[in-house]
């Protein structure tokens, strides 16, 4: 078989891979617009919470794993909802290849790190900003 045969039976999978790669960073931008104006509603909804954690002595550190861990148990939640669905879905799709490869769990755990690690730069800043606000400005109104 020549180069040029080889590559003609490939060309719609390079398409379809472009699309998902489009497609894919579409997705996880607007669920970062999302997550984002999540976290502005919580931090506000908190924001009286944190202001008397911080004037008790709560560290930096501590508010923003108080204002984080929701997003990360939903990422978590989410994970593992998303994993036997795209695992069947893989496989059905890899079952038409003359050649296959086996999908390990590898790639899952990479695909879990990438989403918490987007998940928590998302997040973070608005957490770091309503964690370090000044706590008079939250509770000068009760």
């Amino acid at each position: 078989m020549s180069s040029g045969v080889f590559a003609q039976e490939f060309e719609s999978e390079k398409t379809l891979g472009i699309l998902a790669n489009l497609f894919g960073g579409l997705a996880i931008f607007i669920s970062c617009l999302g997550l984002f104006g999540l976290i502005l509603f919580t931090t506000e909804q908190r924001n009286r919470e944190i202001g008397i954690r911080k004037v008790l002595g709560a560290s930096l550190g501590q508010l923003m794993i108080l204002v984080s861990k929701d997003f990360v148990i939903f990422v978590l939640l989410a994970a593992i909802i998303a994993c036997p669905i795209a695992y069947h879905l893989m496989k059905g799709w890899l079952k038409d290849f003359d050649y296959r490869i086996t999908l390990g769990w590898g790639v899952f755990v990479f695909a879990l790190l990438m989403a918490l690690i987007i998940a928590l730069i998302s997040v973070s800043w608005q957490a770091w900003k309503s964690a370090s606000a000044n706590p008079v400005e939250a509770l000068k109104y009760e």
